[in-house]
């Protein structure tokens, strides 16, 4: 019997996020396909039940193997499929054939669909190119330079929104990204739902979008700018929108820049474990983004995090515990990169302690959310 979570049930009866009350939920695009509308809603349902496990990367390759079809680390270690899985864009704005993790999109392309057949939940990541260094000759001398990580200038938001000297590149790109998306259908031709968080992080300064590189203003802007041209320009109606920063410790650091109620379906949070205070800082993190997103009635994830170096029960003693008192729609965990090197001298591609994450009885995998019929197909 899966134990009481004690802030699962006040949150539950304080905002009343239960049964009918969530069929009345909505995206915050209000011309949001049938499917989609029932994703959102069935997210809100299971982050009331448990914390989904998702993986990056996980059906494109692992540590020792790379593109065979139906394969995952997240299974070969446990069984079973992440319920979430995490996809990456970068350089699909070049128009390039293979991504910045050196995948074929149309190999993407073929893992969302096949992920949304198994009922999973699908989310997509972008760490596109710096729309203003990328043009400079001089920038492929920096070992970051033209990449999302080239911070040399705080001009580049700017320089691609309306009136900037790049936004008609900036154009160029966003129509190449519309043009996947137009791609992700089922077999029926109906689009497929999914999570989108670009410009993650951005309380950080290691991105171009980042803290002290482009104002809030500017940040809020970009965002917006997006989510018109997909949703009002290309009428893709089959996105939930993640905002996302990077650690942070009030809510007051979280929201600036954030773009606006109309243009975000969920609130989520990357941190990753780099101390003893981690478990003390993401508590707190999660007490008011978890705490906020439920005031809005928007979805909640820890959209990327990951162990510290060298802990063998990190699942069980650090996040586990935290996890356990906020209700999170899915917590994530980054790639396994594909090394040669590995295949002789990696033992497995999670520690053991990760079954014991995977036993626990709040989260959640694939053969958990089965059965939730998350975007409401219709059985044939």
């Amino acid at each position: 019997m899966r134990p009481l979570f004690i802030t699962s049930i006040f949150f539950t009866a304080l905002f009343l996020i239960t049964g009918s009350s969530v069929e009345r939920l909505r995206p915050a695009d209000r011309k949001a396909t049938r499917e989609t509308v029932n994703l959102f809603r069935a997210l809100y349902r299971l982050q009331q039940r448990g914390v989904m496990y998702g993986h990056q990367d996980d059906l494109m390759y692992g540590y020792t193997w790379w593109y065979e079809k139906g394969r995952s680390d997240t299974r070969d270690f446990t069984g079973d499929y992440p319920a979430v899985a995490g996809f990456e864009l970068g350089h699909l704005e070049l128009g390039d054939e293979r991504s910045i993790d050196s995948v074929l999109f149309d190999h993407i392309a073929e893992q969302i669909k096949e992920h949304y057949r198994r009922g999973g939940v699908i989310t997509i990541s972008w760490h596109a190119k710096n729309p203003l260094t990328i043009q400079d000759p001089a920038s492929a001398s920096r070992r970051q330079g033209g990449t999302a990580w080239d911070v040399s200038s705080k001009e580049v938001v700017s320089s691609i929104l309306p009136g900037g000297r790049n936004h008609e590149l900036f154009n160029t790109w966003l129509e190449r990204l519309a043009s996947f998306f137009m791609k992700l259908k089922d077999d029926d031709g109906t689009p497929i739902p999914f999570i989108f968080r670009p410009y993650h992080e951005h309380s950080g300064s290691f991105f171009w979008w980042g803290t002290g590189l482009c104002s809030d203003e500017e940040y809020s802007a970009l965002w917006r700018y997006t989510v018109s041209f997909l949703r009002d320009k290309k009428k893709i109606h089959n996105i939930l929108y993640a905002y996302n920063t990077d650690r942070v410790t009030s809510l007051e650091q979280y929201m600036k820049g954030y773009p606006g109620d109309d243009v975000i379906d969920m609130l989520s949070l990357d941190m990753y474990d780099r101390g003893p205070q981690f478990g003390p800082e993401l508590d707190n993190a999660l007490g008011f983004v978890t705490s906020e997103a439920a005031r809005r009635k928007k979805l909640s994830a820890l959209s990327e995090t990951g162990p510290r170096r060298g802990m063998t029960d990190w699942w069980s003693s650090v996040l586990m515990p935290v996890l356990t008192k906020y209700n999170v729609s899915y917590v994530l965990t980054w790639r396994h990169p594909y090394s040669r090197r590995f295949a002789t001298s990696i033992k497995g591609p999670f520690p053991e302690d990760f079954l014991n994450f995977f036993k626990w009885q709040k989260s959640l995998f694939l053969s958990d959310i089965k059965d939730e019929n998350i975007y409401g197909k219709k059985k044939r």
